[in-house]
């Protein structure tokens, strides 16, 4: 298929309007050929030659009755013959252009059209995107209502053509859930994560009943965030986890991102229920079940690891406080005052400060490498400091204008430490 199926309609209407514009534009010409019989309204004259005669009664009248005198009659007189003198001059008619101005004319409007529609701006992804809609266009449509699960060859060819039709037609029909998330589909195997997110989330706005869409957008925002679940997926699942109880996609969500988030004992919870309702099938889970052992092991392994860990109190000087932006980040680490990579560190969102003072606890589950841990540390004897920042970049580096606050060392059998955020950086 050529492009002149899609181009060739846009020129065509295009020159259809751009002609109707000419003919506009000279139409005033077409009216002064039609009316060379009668170039000039004589009524306007008419009405000036009978008020003349009338004013010019009644000077006479107001003449004879001695109102005004003979000098007085003759300059009103020649006043009022000035005026109609000048009334009855002929207005000269427009002059009729030839046909061959008019032709000309006729032709510049489309021509200057175009010319502005390309050198405006650059048209040629316009044109790019007719190409792709004409060549793939219907495989992109077959792809995206599940016609088909794979595109043929040709159609793969140039990878962007197929893209740009799939894409084309999502918001085309942009109330089609089915096809925003099988778009989310290409986007994951681009590895274009927050575009495949964006994708999900229109899909689910358009039909939040659908649990397979609101286990993936959960899913997808849970592993996208690190293994967490934020405000938005945990809502998300406990939706589908309402309407259907046993769903053990979700639960297993549920019961990662609880674990992640520190909320041990609610991530033993989901795990138990999860496994009893696996037991409860009939066949053979063995796999299965021992694998949620596996993951209930190492929940409470972590929850040891937690319990060893360090709890920071982080305060903000009140002075400090109306330098503290909505989308700032507090940074709190855990280092050896020599220097080094810190043996835990957490990046949080400066929300978690309430009222100037922020809980934070640091443990071994947030050690940047496996080798560097807090426990390492305490049994090489390595003297420790406790750090915290808020950086308006969000970097890790500190940069001129952040809040810091002087590092606090800590013992070796300390497990609780306070933090204030005093100064600015220079």
């Amino acid at each position: 298929m050529t492009i002149f199926s899609t181009a060739g309609l846009f020129i065509a209407l295009s020159l259809l309007i751009a002609l109707i514009l000419a003919l506009i534009v000279i139409m005033p010409w077409l009216r002064a050929a039609r009316s060379q019989d009668n170039p000039v309204d004589n009524q306007l004259l008419d009405i000036n030659v009978a008020v003349f005669r009338e004013r010019l009664a009644e000077l006479k009248t107001d003449k004879d009755n001695g109102t005004i005198d003979d000098s007085h009659y003759q300059n009103q007189k020649l006043e009022l013959e000035r005026q109609l003198l000048e009334a009855q001059r002929q207005i000269a008619p427009m002059v009729t252009p030839s046909n061959k101005s008019r032709l000309i004319v006729a032709a510049w409007v489309p021509i200057l059209a175009a010319l502005a529609y390309l050198l405006i701006g650059n048209r040629t992804p316009v044109f790019e995107l007719w190409q792709a809609e004409d060549k793939v266009g219907q495989v992109a449509d077959d792809l995206l209502t599940g016609k088909i699960d794979q595109p043929p060859a040709w159609a793969i060819e140039d990878g962007r053509q197929l893209i740009t039709a799939m894409q084309t037609n999502v918001h085309r029909h942009a109330d089609d859930p089915n096809r925003w998330m099988r778009l989310s589909e290409l986007f994951l195997s681009l590895e274009a994560t927050d575009s495949a997110l964006e994708a999900l989330s229109r899909a689910y706005r358009l039909s939040p009943d659908n649990e397979e869409i609101a286990t993936t957008y959960a899913q997808i925002s849970f592993f996208a965030n690190q293994g967490k679940l934020d405000a938005n997926s945990r809502r998300v699942l406990q939706d589908v986890l309402a309407k259907n109880p046993q769903h053990e996609g979700a639960q297993m969500l549920m019961a990662m991102g609880e674990a992640r988030g520190s909320n041990f004992d609610q991530a033993q919870g989901w795990i138990q229920r999860l496994r009893n309702s696996i037991a409860a099938k009939p066949g053979d889970h063995t796999k299965a079940l021992a694998s949620l052992d596996e993951l209930s092991a190492n929940v409470s392994a972590q929850k040891q690891q937690a319990s060893e860990g360090i709890d920071v109190t982080v305060t903000v000087n009140s002075s400090l406080l109306p330098l503290v932006k909505g989308d700032d980040v507090l940074f709190i680490a855990i280092r050896d005052i020599k220097g080094g990579p810190p043996f835990a560190a957490k990046r949080l969102p400066i929300s978690v400060i309430k009222q100037g003072e922020a809980s934070v606890s640091l443990s071994d589950l947030d050690a940047m490498m496996p080798e560097r841990t807090i426990a390492s540390a305490r049994a090489e004897k390595t003297q420790l400091a406790v750090v915290a920042r808020i950086s308006h970049s969000g970097n890790a580096v500190a940069e001129s204008g952040d809040l810091s606050g002087n590092p606090v060392v800590i013992s070796a059998e300390q497990n609780q430490v306070n933090v204030e955020i005093n100064q600015q950086v220079p």
